[in-house]
């Protein structure tokens, strides 16, 4: 006879804090009436009205990244219940969550409408990633974008493991402002240049030789890991 385990719903991580807790029956009832192991239709009917989401990786020791995905209402293709799939294009050439993903199959999709319902859909699952051609052959389906310079050279495919909701309580509701937009460009300025100072704060590390700077933090970290003495005062 042939035994059907089902798998259990949440991590063992999350369990052992719901009975540290004592929010085990709280979770239990949003397992069941929350999460879903598949799209449903309304899941399925949102994630085609995105324009954006949040994509979380992490590669072979854990090691995790966050990024964010957009395109035009529809970007990320519904193909059935369980898989959805969305273009890779021409980035800045790192390819953080696809390293990742080659390394440790597991994403966490996070769609936020922060105009219209004011909701979000946590979508986690396998991925895997698919070149243009290879995924245009299983799915011919797929449409090519038509504004130039957003040629999509990969997807990532996805099967889809639980889907649940996320809290509208506490998601801001926005207004879409117009904004031009330079697909493919490579143009340092339109990507948003040094915003953030790290060029400058690179070449400044570039200029202090190693060795002038390794024993100051070595000094800084023995003092943060010594424990600290206690000095008796001498009567």
């Amino acid at each position: 006879m042939t035994r059907i385990v089902e798998k259990m719903q949440g991590s063992a991580g999350e369990r052992r804090l719901q009975q540290a807790h004592g929010t085990a029956a709280r979770a239990q009832r949003f397992y069941d009436q929350q999460q879903l192991d598949h799209l449903n239709e309304r899941m399925a009917a949102f994630v085609r009205r995105q324009e954006m989401m949040f994509v979380a990786t992490s590669d072979a020791a854990g090691e995790c990244d966050n990024t964010f995905r957009a395109g035009p209402a529809g970007f990320v293709h519904v193909l059935d219940a369980t898989h959805l799939t969305w273009p890779e294009y021409r980035g800045n050439g790192v390819m953080a969550s696809l390293g990742n993903i080659t390394e440790n199959g597991h994403v966490g999709l996070l769609f936020v409408d922060f105009v219209d319902d004011a909701i979000g859909l946590h979508v986690n699952g396998r991925a895997r990633v698919v070149e243009d051609d290879l995924a245009r052959a299983a799915y011919p389906d797929l449409p090519v974008d038509p504004v130039p310079g957003r040629r999509a050279e990969r997807w990532v495919l996805v099967e889809v493991q639980e889907a649940y909701i996320h809290c509208a309580k506490h998601i801001p509701r926005m207004a879409k402002a117009p904004r031009k937009r330079e697909w493919g460009t490579d143009d340092v300025r339109r990507k948003g240049g040094d915003f953030f100072g790290a060029a400058a704060d690179a070449a400044d590390r570039a200029a202090v030789p190693a060795d002038a700077v390794q024993p100051a933090l070595l000094r800084r970290w023995l003092r943060r890991l010594s424990p600290r003495r206690r000095v008796t005062p001498v009567a």
